[in-house]
Order: structure tokens, then C-alpha cells, then sequence
């Protein structure tokens, strides 16, 4: 008869399977939440309660681990979301989500071919913006289909809903979302290099260059938390409001700051530096064409910034 598996070796085992899925989950449950912090409170109480799924006495084997990982990570998620969305209530002027950043520099050789799953599944920032407009369930099931790929009938089995709820719930999502932001993703290089256009005429205060690069319904976001210099009360549109403010705002970052391009969120990006310590996450968006900025996102309070650092950058451009 075969050795029956002891406690350690059970529990080397859920520590195994948890860590291999350790990045879907992630993925999953900051979709939902958009903060780090938020994400790695609900993955503990997801480990702890795979644990001790894993290692109770006399429970049988989970069939589909994964599965199983993100029903418990998607419902914890959504018993945050509550606490969540009163601290948004009271949060000093627009809220945006935390930056992820990866490792590999934006525009980095091969970054077209065989893109990392975490890329393909990430969320932009604009699009996490108008999620956030969304009721949690309804952001629930538009993250596991729309992002993820689960089919309705597997996401109503996570929810306990039935599959025609699932469906109207992914449907009147999808519409909400398609009315707020149509679905185009420009060319990963072309939008490195309309961010550089853009950083350069902002850095540089050139107004006309700014004005060139932005498109006339252009909206900007600051997220400063109260804290940060450049906080604002709300998010400003127009092109003439939108370049005067950031040719003024810019003309107040410190001297030397550096501007290295990353992957946020998925999007090429830009995050400045003053010294060692993250000064902004800058993120823009482009019109279909590709060749004008609509949106820009620049996330300034430093409590949201506390995880970028210099590691694995491009060279620095200085600003």
C-alpha cells in the first residue's frame, strides 16, 4: 500500500499549488479592487482558507484547485469591496488605481511575440477607471469573462447565481463599459512613442508641442491623495485646460527629476523619479488613430507609489 501523506508533506503540497496560481489570483482580485494592498489582504485570507481546506482531516481532494482558489479569492473580494467603496467616498479628489508595474522595460526587444500572461490579462488604467463605475457584482463577472475568459456558467457556480443571471449581469456590464470606453488598443510602440512626444513638450513647457499632442476632448487625471502638490478636485477636460495646467504643474517638478519608461497596467508608461524616490506614474491614452493623447493618468500620492523602485528600468531620460 502506498505511504499515506503526512501533515508536512500535505502542507508543502497546498503551499505548492497556491504559488502556482498565486499570480491569476492577483491578477483576478486587483480587477476587482484596484489596490495592492487590498489584493495581498484578500490572498491571505484565501491561503488560509486553502489551507486549511487542504490540510482538515479527512477532506477529500479538490478537484480543480484552481477553480476552487478563485471562487474563494473572487467572494472575499467581493466582501472588501464594501469597506472599499467607503474609502472612496471620503478619498480627496479623483481616484485612480494603484500602478502595476512590470519588471521588463515598455518597448523592451521581443515584447511583441509570446507577451507575458500577466500583460494579456491586465487591466489598463483607463479601463479600471470606468470599472469603477460599475456595481461590485456586475465588475465581478465583466473581470471573469470579459478579462479572464471563464465562461458563465463557471462564473455562476463561483457567485452561487444562476447562469441567466450570470448572463444579464455580464451583459448589462459589457454595454456600460463599451458605452463609457470603445475597445481599441494602439500599437504597443506607437504609444511609447507618443508618451515620449508628451513627456518631452510637458517637461519641456512647451505649450504648442503639448497642444499638438492632445486631442481636443482630452481629459486628465490626478490622483495625489490630498498629499501631493499636483492634487486636484476633479478630473479637467479640454485640450487649452488640460496643457496649461500640466505646463504649470510641471514647471514645479524638481530639477533632474528622471522619466524611465515601464509597463503599468499593462500599457507602456512612463514613471519619473526624483533621486531614488517614485515621483508619478504617468499613463496616457491614445485615440483609435493611434497619434493623439486622450486621457492621461498621472497617479502623484505617494502611499500608492511605495512599491515602484528603480529595478530592471530603461535608461533614464532626463527631464
Amino acid at each position: 500500500m502506498p505511504d499515506t501523506p503526512t501533515a508536512a508533506h500535505r502542507a508543502e503540497e497546498a503551499t505548492r499549488i497556491f504559488l502556482d496560481h498565486r499570480e491569476l489570483l492577483f491578477s483576478v482580485v486587483y480587477a476587482m479592487l484596484g489596490g495592492v494592498a487590498d489584493t495581498e489582504d484578500v490572498l491571505q485570507e484565501t491561503w488560509l482558507a486553502w489551507a486549511a481546506r487542504w490540510g482538515a482531516a479527512g477532506a477529500g481532494e479538490i478537484a480543480g484547485p484552481c477553480a476552487y482558489l478563485v471562487r474563494v479569492a473572487v467572494n472575499a473580494a467581493l466582501a472588501r469591496r464594501a469597506a472599499v467603496s467607503r474609502r472612496r467616498e471620503t478619498y480627496p479628489g479623483p481616484w485612480l488605481p494603484e500602478p502595476v508595474i512590470e519588471d521588463a522595460p515598455a518597448g523592451s526587444a521581443g515584447e511583441d511575440a509570446a507577451e507575458p500572461a500577466l500583460r494579456a490579462e491586465a487591466v489598463s488604467m483607463a479601463l479600471m477607471v470606468v470599472l469603477e463605475t460599475l456595481a461590485p457584482v456586475e465588475r465581478a463577472v465583466f473581470v471573469l469573462h470579459e478579462v479572464f475568459g471563464y465562461a458563465h456558467t463557471e462564473i455562476a457556480g463561483m457567485l452561487g447565481r444562476p447562469p441567466a443571471a450570470v448572463r444579464q449581469l455580464a451583459h448589462r456590464a459589457r454595454e456600460h463599459v463599451r458605452a463609457r470606453r470603445p475597445r481599441h488598443r494602439p500599437d504597443p510602440r506607437a504609444r511609447r512613442q507618443v508618451t515620449e512626444r508628451f513627456l518631452a513638450a510637458a517637461l519641456g513647457g512647451d505649450l504648442d508641442a503639448l497642444m499638438r499632442v492632445l486631442a481636443p476632448d482630452v481629459t486628465l487625471w490626478t490622483d495625489g491623495g490630498g498629499r501631493a502638490r499636483a492634487s486636484l478636485q476633479r478630473p479637467v477636460r479640454g485640450r487649452d485646460k488640460v496643457a496649461r495646467l500640466i505646463t504649470g504643474v510641471t514647471s514645479h517638478i524638481p530639477e533632474g527629476v528622471e522619466v524611465r519608461y515601464r509597463t503599468v497596467n499593462g500599457d507602456p508608461s512612463a514613471v519619473l523619479f526624483d533621486g531614488d524616490t517614485p515621483f508619478a506614474v504617468m499613463v496616457v491614452e491614445l485615440d483609435p488613430d493611434g497619434d493623439q493623447v486622450t486621457g492621461v493618468y498621472t497617479v502623484t500620492n505617494p502611499d500608492k507609489l511605495t512599491h515602484v523602485t528603480r529595478a530592471r528600468q530603461s535608461p533614464p531620460t532626463e527631464g
